[in-house]
């Protein structure tokens, strides 16, 4: 059974779904979170914050995939297959998803929340979520950074058995240009598919089979 927070989350990206944030109101999120209004205020203190934590999940949420898309039984094995399933996957999500879409891109549509880090915080946060939303969602350059930080991850808690053996040094940018193949493909999409692209581009470097 989803928290009270979550439910209160999936709520937002419902109504956001149907309408403009601005025409997104608080009672109505809580309703259909089935909570009281005085509940979304004590976990988010208002609109501004239930937009920061929205897009904070999202961006979470991308994240966790990317890991999967690196770690999964069902992923394949080479890591040229990896990286290129990476970005088609990277796409295929932001296709649906707009919230994600502005995140890689730093495109934001007047009807998104387009949420800044608060400005004078008060004393820190206990609830860590509530501290990660604070500081607000990270920027493209960010969030892209972030997902060689996984790979990094993945090499280090594998004993290094994954990914071109472990050799996290070569396929570190490798991993961030899958990455950002990919947002030019949501960008300006080509006429050749993004897998495709990921696997010419990495397979042409040194260092990197399959």
């Amino acid at each position: 059974m989803p928290t009270a927070r979550e439910a209160l989350l999936d709520a937002a990206q419902s109504a956001l779904a149907e309408l403009p944030w601005q025409a997104v109101r608080m009672v109505e999120v809580a309703s259909a979170a089935g909570v009281s209004r005085q509940t979304l205020y004590n976990e988010f203190s208002g609109k501004d914050g239930l937009a920061r934590a929205l897009v904070r999940r999202e961006a979470d949420l991308y994240l966790r995939g990317v890991e999967g898309q690196l770690a999964g039984t069902d992923t394949p094995a080479e890591p040229a297959d990896r990286l290129a399933a990476v970005a088609e996957w990277t796409v295929a999500r932001a296709g649906d998803r707009p919230l994600l879409r502005a995140l890689l891109t730093g495109c934001w549509r007047e009807w998104l929340p387009a949420p800044r880090p608060l400005r004078t915080p008060g004393a820190p946060e206990a609830v860590p979520a509530r501290r990660a939303a604070d500081a607000g969602p990270p920027v493209p350059a960010e969030l892209v950074a972030l997902v060689p930080a996984e790979l990094v991850a993945l090499v280090r808690d594998r004993s290094a058995s994954t990914l071109d053996g472990g050799r996290t040094d070569h396929n570190l940018h490798r991993c961030e240009l899958a990455v950002r193949l990919a947002l030019s493909h949501l960008v300006a999409p080509g006429a050749q598919p993004v897998g495709q692209l990921v696997r010419r581009a990495v397979t042409a470097a040194p260092g990197v089979q399959g």
